[in-house]
């Protein structure tokens, strides 16, 4: 009876997996699964239960973290994501504690923090940006790059 009972669970969380397709429900549906395995050799409720538990936490600790890490590989950054790590330019001084600044990036202008309070940038410096907060951007006075003189 109860080994109907784990079957139906594994089969539920099989189709939430399949729906949301976030690694979500997957390894409660494998528990399930053996815990529905165990009830051929005849363990009871609790023993079951007892499986159930332990393979989902197994497999939610020890095999998510590589599932994520292998199914994220070829994940393109999209949307104000890719923005992070590019060089923007401000178009105003940047001040946190006035509340101003702007910067702009493959020509859209944005509202732009420094990353430090303390940290004034003035405008028409080259600035790295760190991370999107909603519509501004946290942005460091970028490293300047080496740039070859010429001999002549």
């Amino acid at each position: 009876m109860y080994s109907i009972m784990w079957l139906i669970i594994c089969i539920v969380l099989v189709i939430i997996e399949v729906v949301t397709l976030n690694l979500t429900t997957i390894w409660f549906a494998i528990g399930g699964f053996v815990a529905y395995l165990t009830g051929f050799v005849g363990a009871g409720f609790w023993g079951q239960f007892f499986v159930f538990v332990v393979v989902s936490l197994i497999m939610l600790f020890f095999t998510r973290p590589v599932a994520k890490k292998y199914l994220n590989k070829g994940r393109v950054k999209t949307n104000a994501e890719s923005l992070v790590g590019q060089i923007a330019q401000t178009t105003s001084c940047l001040n946190n504690r006035e509340g101003f600044g702007s910067a702009v990036i493959n020509g859209q202008e944005w509202s732009a923090i420094s990353s430090d309070d303390k940290v004034i940038i003035q405008e028409g410096v080259d600035v790295e940006i760190l991370e999107v907060r909603g519509v501004k951007l946290v942005v460091r006075e970028a490293a300047p790059h080496w740039k070859p003189t010429e001999n002549k």
